[in-house]
């Protein structure tokens, strides 16, 4: 099936309308003028009923219908209206019938079927007429008249109307065709100038924009609006390249590590004790390499909006609480100094710090703050835990002595693979996923995260997370 462009469906509508607006104003031209013409007709027709009628109250009222009649044909025989002229007294008694009626009885009606006036065209020998048919009560008699008048004028004047509208109709659709097709091609132009941009953007050529347009309408949103996805699509594959390119790297290097400890291990025979190492350490490069890639499915999972959240309400003093449990032996073995403030004073110990999230993942959000604050603190440092409420909000504090983070590094670390210098190495196992694991979950909680820093001074991750209101509890009946 042959798909014709816009432009020629538009031009093609466009003649469809303007044909139809051409018939329909034609018609109605037409019609009126052929009402004007002929009224001009009825209007003549009717004068001369007139004279007719006149002529008749001229006559003496206790005249004779014979006298009236010979009247009539002395009078009417002779001019030249008398040509289509029959009259009848109101006994059928003809008084006057002309030559031309005589030979033309059957374009007429009988007297006795007039009962109020009648005008109808009747075409005699090829040639228009309009003929009246009337009753006129004069001097207390009763005469039919049927007159009737050559319309040869008005039915030329229709022909001629008529001719000139179907000779100048398809010139007009011509000129409306050209006329259309140049309008919607003028108007469609600016969406070609779109097309031949939009096909010069490629994966490698995303920074190209489309034609600015200035045209004020819907053509100009389209463009702003295309333009605007531009920009998403640009970032976006920015982003993912950029995250394959921090990935390749991340995976990259442990396993050229495993990789080199492995063919150091084979290239010679070794004791016991140094197989062990070298296992050992391949090991410990393939724990940090799974946990790499559990961090790389979970950042997929969720850009990919496949990540399945179980919303519901929990207490989160209490997922804090189990949270704390697990880092109390972590901080032992490191020597750190690690405290929690999750009571609140007795004035609010009725407030139920509960929230509408997924404890997996808020246990994670917890996790993952303490993990990186215990990382980046050297021994013997401290680290504090904290929750309080703040409005409907409640507020997790995670603060620690350690290295601090700079300024204008503080709006980068949640980032994805982003390390500050001497702060995120290598040697302390971080890949860079973590705070941006972190401000993901919290943003799909509905919350925000900031963190407040100075290098050298340590720094604090602040957390505030919507409340809900706790449920009442049945009363017990007494």
């Amino acid at each position: 099936m042959i798909r014709l462009s816009i432009g020629v469906r538009l031009t093609l509508w466009y003649l469809a309308i303007f044909a139809l607006a051409q018939i329909l104003f034609g018609a109605g031209m037409w019609f009126i003028l052929r009402h004007n013409l002929y009224d001009l007709v009825d209007d003549g027709l009717e004068a001369q009923i007139d004279d007719l009628k006149n002529f008749l109250q001229s006559q003496p009222k206790d005249s004779p219908i014979a006298k009236v009649q010979e009247e009539v044909n002395e009078a009417y025989a002779i001019e030249h209206s008398g040509d289509y002229l029959e009259v009848y007294a109101e006994n059928d008694q003809l008084i006057y019938r002309s030559a031309f009626v005589q030979a033309h009885q059957s374009a007429l009606v009988s007297p006795d079927q007039v009962k109020r006036p009648i005008v109808r065209s009747r075409r005699i020998d090829g040639r228009p007429f309009r003929f009246a048919f009337q009753k006129l009560p004069v001097n207390g008699h009763v005469y039919t008249v049927e007159m009737g008048v050559p319309a040869d004028d008005a039915v030329e004047t229709l022909h001629d109307f008529r001719s000139y509208l179907l000779m100048f109709a398809p010139l007009l659709l011509l000129v409306a065709a050209g006329g259309g097709y140049w309008l919607s091609r003028r108007a469609l132009s600016p969406v070609d100038a779109l097309v031949r941009t939009a096909r010069e953007v490629s994966g490698t050529n995303l920074s190209s924009r489309l034609q600015k347009l200035e045209t004020g309408d819907e053509l100009q949103r389209l463009s702003d609006t295309l333009n605007e996805m531009l920009d998403r699509i640009e970032s976006a594959f920015q982003r993912i390249t950029q995250f394959t390119a921090d990935a390749s790297h991340e995976l990259r290097t442990p396993v050229s590590l495993i990789r080199t400890e492995a063919e150091l291990a084979l290239r010679r025979s070794r004791g016991e004790a140094e197989y062990k190492e070298s296992l050992r350490h391949i090991l410990l490069e393939a724990e940090r390499t799974t946990a790499l890639i559990e961090q790389l499915l979970s950042m997929a999972r969720a850009d990919s909006g496949r990540e399945t959240l179980h919303f519901e309400p929990v207490d989160l003093r209490q997922t804090l609480r189990s949270v704390v449990d697990g880092w109390q032996q972590v901080a032992t073995i490191r020597n750190l100094q690690f405290s929690a403030s999750l009571d609140v004073p007795p004035s609010l110990d009725a407030l139920d710090f509960s929230v509408m999230g997924d404890e997996t993942l808020l246990r994670r959000l917890a996790d993952t703050l303490l993990d990186n604050a215990f990382k980046y603190t050297p021994s013997p440092g401290s680290v504090h835990l904290s929750l309080e409420p703040q409005g409907e909000s409640a507020v997790i504090r995670v603060q620690d002595s350690g290295v601090g983070i700079a300024e204008e590094e503080q709006s980068k670390i949640f980032e994805r693979f982003y390390r500050v210098d001497k702060a995120r190495s290598r040697a302390q196992g971080g890949a860079g996923l973590g705070l941006a694991i972190a401000q993901w979950i919290v943003t799909q909680h509905g919350g925000s995260i900031g963190v407040e820093s100075r290098p050298g001074q340590g720094a604090t991750f602040r957390v505030e997370l919507p409340m809900i209101a706790a449920p009442v509890p049945n009363p017990t009946p007494a």
